[in-house]
């Protein structure tokens, strides 16, 4: 058994608590536009367009995330005290509503900028790597918080949190170190959008293969999360991710299908790209 006695918070700063959780997802943000940005270079995508792209994806992204957490647990409670829809602080991002916003933000400013499929495609490209670089960070502050865990288990590698600044349900009780998992399952994932960056034909199919690879981890992983069941035996994020894997399926029509085959270029870029 593991025993984090980790505080959530680095420092009080009068009424404001400064959260590892959210410094963590400043350090994604930044190191995922160290990946991608170069990445982005490297296959054409000039960077006015990706910088374009870049601030409704993140707001639209982060919105998104919160209010999906919101619909998906205590909309009742929320509705009743909706000021604290805006209390992150209190645990809650839900990453298909990250997705979801992200997502929809870019194939927006995509459609109103008349930009090309296949420019759509590369701007979906960057934002898996991206999202995959900076999910990991959001882990690890998961992991501090105490706020994705499994069931209690007698296994060695289980985790008990001490702190009472965590989210954890008792304090000193061993879980399923549900984050864990997610963090070694996006470390996996990461590498194989890096080994498939500039392997895969045409421009969209990084995006839909990231997408296709993280609803099955979630589907997996979600057995051992300690949520609610909600159908046949399945939990809200495995019901999600089902249904977004089936999204993948005209996705990947969509950017493969009508088209000359193309080789991609490697660009000039430089850097991690």
């Amino acid at each position: 058994m593991f025993v984090v006695d980790i505080d959530p918070v680095i420092v009080h700063l009068g009424p404001i608590a400064l959260r590892w959780y959210g410094l963590l997802y400043v350090v994604g943000i930044f190191v995922g536009l160290r990946v991608a940005l170069p990445y982005a270079r490297s296959i054409g995508l000039d960077e006015d367009t990706a910088w374009a792209v870049f601030g409704p994806a993140l707001i639209c992204g982060l919105l998104g995330g919160r209010l999906y957490y919101v619909i998906q647990s205590d909309l009742g409670g929320y509705l009743r005290e909706p000021w604290r829809i805006l209390a992150t602080w209190e645990g809650g991002m839900a990453f298909f509503g990250a997705v979801f916003g992200a997502t929809g933000a870019i194939a927006f400013v995509a459609w109103r900028r008349h930009l090309s499929r296949e420019t759509l495609g590369k701007l979906l490209d960057g934002a898996a790597l991206f999202a995959a670089v900076g999910q990991a960070f959001g882990r690890v502050g998961n992991i501090i918080n105490g706020d994705v865990l499994g069931p209690p288990t007698a296994l060695p590698w289980g985790v008990a949190y001490v702190n009472a600044g965590t989210f954890a349900p008792q304090r000193g009780v061993a879980y399923h170190p549900a984050a864990v998992y997610e963090l070694l399952f996006n470390l996996l994932l990461i590498a194989v959008l890096w080994a498939l960056r500039h392997r895969l034909p045409r421009p969209g199919l990084l995006f839909v293969t990231y997408l296709g690879l993280y609803c099955v981890g979630q589907v997996l992983i979600f057995f051992w999360r300690n949520n609610d069941v909600l159908l046949l035996g399945l939990r809200q994020g495995q019901l999600t991710a089902l249904a977004v894997l089936l999204l993948c399926v005209p996705l990947y029509f969509f950017f493969t299908t009508n088209r000359t085959p193309q080789v991609r270029s490697t660009g000039t870029g430089t850097g991690t790209g």
